[in-house]
């Protein structure tokens, strides 16, 4: 096992060896698009974002009356939807007079910070997949600059070795921009069906909570 790993580790090091150092801008956003994804992925958790039986909780608790800062504290600190849904009933808990357009406005104000947060990475994620193919086209611009190069412009003949390095900057650098933007761009893509799913989710969930808190207060 030992001796695999080394020899992978060897046969990675002689590749971006080979690649030049055009590759290095790719290795920088493969280890960054790695981070985020992971990030992502534990941020946008379900029971981080919008628990499913929160909002049932939340008119259960204001049925027949708006409930006690602690029990709205606890609510906003549960997740995402948790603050929406909070903030609609603190209003009510300050000002019991409060107009459903006050309810709404309070609600989609704190909904904007909520999708700034479930946003957050995102657009790095989708620079990094458009990116990595144009830092794959400038491996592969350079290497065949270094092909041209290698056509020895005094004697009329080519540099073998010059020629084969110039080949090598080419195509990995062109495969690893690749590499590279299509794991991106797909996880991008998912990422963002997701965030747009909970963003409606919220909508809908503040959108029933404030026609209950009217009706609450009529």
């Amino acid at each position: 096992i030992q001796h695999f790993t080394y020899s992978e580790y060897s046969t990675l090091l002689s590749i971006i060896q080979a690649a030049g150092w055009p590759i290095w801008p790719l290795i920088i956003c493969s280890i960054i698009a790695v981070a985020l994804i992971i990030e992502r992925f534990v941020s946008l958790k379900t029971s981080k974002i919008a628990p499913p039986k929160l909002l049932d909780e939340a008119l259960t608790v204001s049925r027949l009356a708006v409930p006690s800062t602690e029990i709205i504290k606890q609510l906003e600190q549960s997740s995402e939807l948790g603050q929406v849904l909070a903030s609609g009933l603190r209003v009510l808990n300050t000002n019991p007079k409060s107009s459903e357009a006050d309810l709404r406005a309070v609600m989609e104000e704190t909904g904007r910070t909520v999708a700034h947060r479930l946003e957050k990475y995102l657009s790095t994620l989708a620079t990094i997949a458009s990116a990595a193919p144009l830092l794959g086209l400038l491996g592969t611009v350079i290497g065949m600059i270094e092909i041209f190069g290698s056509q020895g412009s005094s004697t009329g003949t080519a540099n073998p070795a010059q020629l084969a390095h110039g080949i090598s900057v080419a195509l990995y650098n062109t495969a690893f921009g690749l590499i590279v933007a299509i794991p991106a761009l797909i996880f991008w893509r998912y990422f963002r069906a997701r965030v747009d799913a909970y963003l409606l989710t919220l909508e809908l969930a503040s959108e029933r909570l404030a026609r209950h808190l009217v009706n609450l207060t009529k």
